[in-house]
């Protein structure tokens, strides 16, 4: 089983990497709102509600759980990088912005993770 979770969580780091450089790049030119990082919070909380709901009702086994819910989601998602985001912005004197991405982030994190688990 670890073996499972550690390979969907390389893929779900590698996943991160890839799309939070590339989001980043195109939107950091235009605002220092940190997109890349909410987007991947609010599309990994909406897949993990997805998985979690399979797995609570016996759709999925065990150890495909393991692989997307723990593995991937949870390297996929960060809540390290948000913190340190949150703490850059209020460092930049960017307060009303940290706030909104705080705020932004629980709630439509939250609501996604429910959509995702209703569906």
């Amino acid at each position: 089983m670890i073996w499972l979770i550690g390979l969907g969580g390389s893929l779900g780091a590698t996943a991160r990497f890839l799309l939070g450089s590339f989001i980043t790049n195109k939107a950091q030119r235009v605002h220092p709102f940190p997109i890349g990082t909410w987007i991947i919070n609010i599309t990994g909380s909406f897949f993990l509600g997805v998985i979690a709901g399979l797995h609570q009702t016996n759709q999925i086994s065990d150890w495909v759980w393991a692989f997307l819910g723990v593995g991937f989601c949870g390297a996929y998602t960060t809540f390290s990088t948000f913190g340190y985001e949150t703490i850059t912005l209020i460092q930049s004197n960017k307060i009303k912005l940290a706030i909104l991405y705080v705020i932004t982030s629980v709630i439509i994190g939250g609501i996604s993770a429910l959509a995702g688990l209703v569906i």
